[in-house]
């Protein structure tokens, strides 16, 4: 906490430094002006629309003395001297304009809002306010800073952009995962996404929305903006904005990029003749079995020289080294008159990604119609299609159960040569972690092939009754259909241990088809009192009705025993030809969302705003005694920069307000379905007899579950000076959530788990934001943007226990529990053995002939955790330190996937038709758990498998002599190792230590681009508006100390508790596209 206090010091001292200065310098020149004979000049202030604006500063530029502001109705009357030559006039939102005076006494000013900042119109949630009268926490991106960024997901492009807001991408395939955290999230075992809303319509993603269609992207933090969604706002709300269109002549916009990628890093193995060579010391330390497979496959020890400079396969570049290119290109039709408006957008992506059979391809239509019927009626229509389809890796499962699918793994671990008779079984009796599958057959045969189609049809229907009285209509439906085609090929997992005897190591399918539909109806009605209330106050208000229900079916086919030269598309077009094994058609409950909700906003000249919401739910995913939640918030603000006694800053100072808010939301995110016993009927290979049978579903019905509620409470001091020409926010925020909607085990019941309440969360943090535009001339600019979060987060309760264990399963059953959630600790917190290094020759008292090693007293025996026990084996701290035996009692926390502070910074620049851009972003403090790390450098049960360069020769231990025999002698075994670092490979499990968890802390510079606009005279011959070319540049560089592949990476996904997992994910690629954007 006395970090965030030095920071929050150093942020305000450095602003009103910065502000102090060029208001000295002002003063300096105001001692200077020569007294003459004064004049009074009158007159009035309005904006845009005609609207009197009150407290616009009028001042004589230079002076410090002379200058006054607009009453009530807009009107001032301010004292010049005789020699004044002009007016300056400011208010906030409003671009700052200056007057020639001349020989008038009356002027009349029109002020323009201004573009940046302070009069931006934000989405608050049924509804918009202007940036300025904010009183919770919000972030925006605008389509300008979009525009900027040519991103397949608008997801992508919050990187970095948002103080409070991670983005993390989990893998580099495609249609990769990518994971959005707003204040880290109150939730243990459920997701912590945020609600994400677009025009209006609750949907589960916004990945299929591209950014050219997108006019903002809005993120509420606190609850007093989130608890207007109430059940759904606990963990943040994103409400996307699209396109219009716009009244005047019809525009043409046509944007395109093409683009190459490749793989951004590999992994080095160990070369043919270092492979060769441990195999053989494997061989012979596993005994005279293992030495005979070793000898069928390479020959004998003599031979090893015949394996120095052969050249070796790279699997890695085999499988994932391709050249991918992508491109994208959208076409934009926008226009309207002040009766109707219109907006038709169709963009294509085709992306070949850097995995053999790995594809993405996407289309989107998007229509908006906006028609003023009549001056007081309007009606708003929307449709929008996304059809998506996903092949091979973009597809690869990461929250499969069957782990041995993973296809980076073989392209590490597979032999560099060919090797002759050597096949999958020859690494170990069974296939647990999975063998020796070549790369490129494991891809054909876990090809995977998904489709995905949205239609979204939105309409609106606004009336003015009277003057300020609004009655609106909305009605929405939403309809998703979703295949899924899965094909498990002779090297799978799946095809050895799932069918019937008859069936098994026979290809097998799944042919999945998910639909489902959301209909929304909502009716509001808002009113603004400014015609009945004195000009000093302002009050509107709100109130609505919500209704939405969703339904779901999933009709899944599952075939066995296909023929074995069936290839996947074999199999999916000829499904008749393998044996059916289970029809599963699967109706989800009705989940129904019934609310009523309000919103009440106050303020006083602008200078003291109050905001009131409420929210009611009714959720069908509760019992009717549980069935509502209440979620109220309130907040309020003090514009402080517009009271007296600041008037001697308004020179330099544009708005100084501090914001309060306090306020509830709820959480629902639950399975339908659990307030009564599910019972399904199942197809099974092992009751002999039977083909299927009835049973109750693994999770045990709980009709006593009620909301998960979260508290917030938020504090925000915003400041902007110099014409919004050097902004910032600061924030500091303790969310507090209870009654948390826990995933329970309840094993010994018959029942797998059960969802309870239980427990409570505390998040608390920090966060700053801070835009400068350092020079914004006609034709040259700079600015830059920059944004830091600290979050920390706590669990403190859990009902009635104190702590529970979660396992990755990464390494099936050999590691256990990987990941500890207790009380006062957090949800990613890793737990394992403290490594102490290796054992040395020190550490035995002596061999006997057989070559079997005795430990000396008091040093700890690891034999149970890591295999038989020899110098150079791994060596683990005896944390307990009563019996000198490692055991699962000796594993404590080694590290926590949350990071310490997350944050980006952005700087663009133009000259003359030239500009430029560069986005950072960056985690700090965060641990990986490297279980690639673990499987490259350990042998458990498996021969055959290639290492990483880690251990290499000369680093890891040995034991072989020259002449091919093992040491047993203690002098000679110290003398071999004098200079090696690491253990030797050999363990008999994997085994889960701090050295396989490392700082994941990095520095990206996410994207990079450079653009030049063709001059007017050059558009014009082409009878064009715009034209604009660029190169961009994406994943360009990271710097971070982790070994893996890239440090933002989490793969084990199956349950929410374990983040942070690096293993066998898709590799991240580095990118360059060429683009245009050209407009008529």
């Amino acid at each position: 906490m006395r970090t965030f206090k030095n920071l929050l010091h150093v942020f305000i001292f450095v602003l009103i430094a910065f502000s102090a200065q060029t208001a000295f310098a002002g003063s300096a020149a105001a001692d200077m002006e020569m007294q003459q004979a004064e004049r009074t000049i009158r007159g009035a202030v309005v904006a845009e629309d005609g609207e009197a604006l009150i407290g616009v500063s009028i001042r004589v530029p230079g002076s410090t003395t002379t200058g006054t502001v607009t009453n009530y109705d807009g009107e001032y009357t301010i004292q010049v001297p005789g020699g004044a030559r002009s007016l300056q006039f400011t208010y906030v939102g409003m671009k700052s304009l200056t007057v020639d005076i001349d020989n008038r006494t009356s002027i009349n000013v029109t002020m323009e809002y201004e573009a940046i900042g302070l009069n931006e119109v934000v989405a608050i949630g049924y509804g918009t306010a202007q940036r300025k009268d904010l009183t919770g926490s919000v972030a925006s991106v605008s389509a300008e800073t979009l525009a900027r960024i040519p991103v397949a997901s608008p997801t992508e492009a919050l990187t970095g952009k948002m103080a409070g807001v991670q983005v993390t991408v989990t893998e580099g395939s495609p249609d990769a995962e990518m994971k959005i955290r707003v204040r880290g999230g109150g939730s243990i075992t459920q997701s912590n996404e945020p609600l994400f809303i677009v025009d209006g319509f609750p949907v589960a993603s916004i990945s299929d929305i591209p950014t050219t269609d997108i006019e903002s992207i809005d993120v509420l933090k606190d609850a007093s903006s989130t608890a207007i969604y109430g059940s759904r706002g606990a963990n943040g709300v994103v409400i996307v904005t699209t396109k219009t269109g716009k009244t005047g002549r019809v525009t043409v916009n046509y944007n395109a990029y093409a683009g190459l990628k490749k793989i951004a890093k590999t992994l080095d193995v160990l070369e043919p003749y270092d492979y060769v060579k441990w195999q053989y010391e494997l061989a012979a330390l596993k005994g005279t079995n293992e030495m005979k497979k070793y000898t069928s496959f390479f020959g004998n020890y003599q031979d090893l020289d015949l394996y120095q400079n052969v050249p070796a396969n790279d699997w890695q570049n085999l499988t994932f080294g391709r050249t991918g290119n992508t491109f994208n290109h959208n076409l934009s039709v926008t226009g309207g008159s002040d009766k109707i408006r219109y907006s038709f957008s169709y963009t294509h992506m085709n992306d070949k990604a850097i995995m053999q059979q790995s594809s993405f391809k996407r289309d989107n239509l998007s229509l908006k119609l906006n028609n003023k019927i009549t001056d007081r009626l309007t009606l708003d229509l929307s449709a929008r299609l996304s059809n998506t389809g996903i092949t091979g890796g973009g597809a690869n499962d990461t929250k499969s159960t069957y782990d041995s699918d993973r296809r980076l793994k073989y392209s590490v671990i597979y032999t560099p040569i060919p090797i002759s008779n050597l096949d999958e079984t020859a690494g170990s009796d069974d296939d647990d972690l999975g063998n020796l599958y070549n790369p490129l057959e494991s891809i054909d045969d876990n090809a995977r092939e998904q489709n995905r189609k949205n239609w979204n049809l939105g309409s609106a229907l606004t009336w003015e009754a009277i003057k300020n009285l609004k009655l609106r209509v909305e009605a929405g439906l939403d309809d998703k259909t979703y295949q899924d085609k899965r094909y498990w090929g002779l090297t799978t997992y799946y095809i050895k241990n799932v069918p019937a005897s008859a069936n098994q190591n026979k290809p097998a399918i799944q042919l999945l088809n998910r639909t489902g539909n959301a209909l929304r109806s909502s009716n509001t009605i808002s009113y603004n009192f400014k015609e009945i209330l004195p000009k000093a106050h302002g009050v509107d208000v709100m109130a609505g009705h919500e209704y939405i229900i969703e339904k779901t079916n999933t009709l899944t086919n599952v075939v066995h025993g296909f023929p074995e030269s069936f290839t996947a598309r074999d199999a999916w077009k000829l499904s008749t030809q393998g044996v059916p094994f289970s029809t599963n058609n699967f109706i989800n409950e009705d989940d129904k969302l019934l609310s009523f909700f309000g919103r009440a906003n106050y303020d006083y000249e602008s200078k003291y705003l109050i905001s009131l919401t409420f929210r009611a739910d009714a959720s069908s995913r509760f019992s009717k005694d549980n069935r509502w939640g209440y979620f109220p918030s309130a907040a309020a603000a003090w514009r402080i920069s517009s009271e007296p006694f600041m008037a001697d800053t308004r020179t330099w100072l544009d708005d100084l307000k501090l914001r309060f808010s306090y306020g509830t939301a709820g959480n629902n995110n639950i399975p339908t379905g659990q307030m009564a016993q599910n019972y399904a009927s199942s197809s099974t290979s092992w009751i002999n007899g039977y083909s299927s049978y009835w049973a109750p579903s693994k999770t045990m019905a709980n009709p006593d579950l009620k909301w998960e509620t979260t508290v917030t409470r938020n504090a925000g001091l915003d400041i902007t000076t110099f014409n919004s020409r050097l902004s910032g926010t600061i924030e500091v925020y303790l969310n507090t959530t209870r009654d948390l909607l826990i995933r329970f085990p309840v094993s010994g019941t018959g029942y797998d788990y059960q969802y309870r309440n239980m427990g409570n969360t505390e998040n608390k943090g920090i966060e700053f934001t801070a835009n400068y535009v350092a020079v914004d001339k006609k034709n040259f600019g700079l600015s830059m943007n920059a944004n830091i979060g600290f979050n920390k987060t706590k669990i403190t309760s859990l009902g009635m226990m104190d702590d529970f264990g979660a396992e990755t399963y990464w390494a099936s059953t050999e590691v256990g529990y990987d990941y500890w959630v207790s009380v006062g600790g957090a949800v990613g917190q890793m737990i394992g053995y403290r490594s102490d290094g290796r054992y040395e020759v020190d550490d035995f008292e002596s061999v006997d002939a057989n070559g079997n090693w005795k430990l000396k007293e008091g040093v700890a025996d690891a034999s149970a955790v890591v295999g038989t026990i020899r110098p150079g084996t791994m060596k683990l701290k005896d944390l307990v330190g009563d019996d000198n035996l490692i055991t699962t009692d000796d594993r404590e926390i080694i590290g926590d996937a949350n990071p310490l502070h997350t944050g980006g910074f952005n700087l663009n620049a133009r000259l003359y038709g030239f500009d430029f851009g560069a986005s950072f972003n960056w985690s700090v403090g965060n641990d990986i758990y490297n279980a690639n790390k673990i499987e490259f450098t350990q042998t458990s049960k498996y021969q055959f498998r290639n290492m990483i360069t880690t251990m290499a020769d000369g680093q890891r231990w040995t034991n072989l002599r020259p002449d091919g025999t093992i040491s047993n002698d203690p002098a000679e075994l110290a003398a071999m190792n004098a200079n090696t670092t690491l253990w030797s490979p050999l363990t008999q499990r994997m085994v889960f230590s701090d050295w396989a968890v490392e700082k994941a802390s990095f520095l990206r510079l996410n994207t990079l681009t450079l653009g030049y606009s063709l001059p007017e005279s050059a558009v014009n011959a082409i009878r064009a508006q715009s034209l604009r070319f660029y190169v961009t540049g994406y994943n360009v560089f990271v710097f971070t100390n982790y070994s893996g592949y890239d440090p933002e990476v989490s793969t084990m996904r199956n349950t929410n508790l374990t983040p942070g997992v690096d293993y066998s994910a898709y590799p991240r690629s580095r990118q360059i596209v060429f683009g245009l954007n050209i407009g008529f």
